[in-house]
């Protein structure tokens, strides 16, 4: 199980450039399905857990109490950093995907659905959960890596129109997040961002966009 580590950046016209002249190396490009689903009193996402299928596969973001360095963080630069920055905890075993969500919702589920039920292909355990989709929307990628920092850089183009870029760090789950945060914020002065304010996500967008209730019950919560 590992722990990403993530700050969002907004792209310019002179990103691509910048990335060449720092050193950069483009890794590919892809394009990609999202589909995230939650009840419809939204147990999961106002506990800020993410349920998402793409390409077939299953993930569950879940936000983690990870400190820096096994203490609270720092006042200062450090706190700064950070403040930018999302840490979740990253969960992709189907079994152990569908008994974290068991913890969290409301429904009476039966104690034999997460039993009976591992096939990737097999979503019947959605409906028994009462689970639906309530986002949708396809990315267009472009993903480099800055080997010298150990970090990745994703570019990405949603259908809805909102392009954001993500500096990202991936740690196990106990790891050294203080040293993934200060790899980031390096790799962010040497992009020359600026600002103090974390920037949205593509979901922060649609759903203030297209699911305006559902974005502001989270609000509401400090969700987002």
């Amino acid at each position: 199980m590992s722990v990403e580590v993530e700050r969002k950046f907004l792209c310019n016209a002179d990103t691509l450039k910048t990335l060449e002249e720092i050193g950069a190396v483009c890794v590919g490009q892809r394009q990609f399905q999202d589909q995230y689903f939650d009840t419809p009193v939204f147990d999961l996402t106002l506990n800020d857990m993410w349920l998402r299928k793409r390409k077939g596969c299953w993930e569950l973001k879940c936000p983690t109490t990870t400190t820096v360095n096994g203490t609270e963080e720092t006042s200062g630069e450090q706190s700064k950093a950070a403040a930018l920055c999302s840490r979740y905890k990253e969960i992709t075993n189907l079994p152990d995907i569908q008994l974290r969500v068991k913890e969290v919702i409301k429904e009476d589920v039966d104690s034999e659905t997460t039993e009976k039920i591992s096939s990737q292909e097999d979503e019947s355990w959605l409906g028994k959960m009462n689970l639906v989709c309530f986002a949708e929307f396809t990315t267009v990628r472009r993903s480099f890596t800055l080997e010298e920092e150990g970090v990745q850089i994703d570019l990405d183009q949603a259908d809805f129109g909102y392009h954001v870029g993500e500096i990202e760090v991936l740690i196990p789950e106990g790891g050294d997040v203080q040293s993934a945060l200060e790899k980031i914020e390096r790799t962010a002065q040497k992009l020359g961002l600026t600002g103090h304010q974390r920037v949205e996500g593509k979901m922060n967008i649609y759903l203030k966009r297209y699911r305006p209730e559902h974005y502001e019950k989270l609000l509401s919560a400090h969700v987002l």
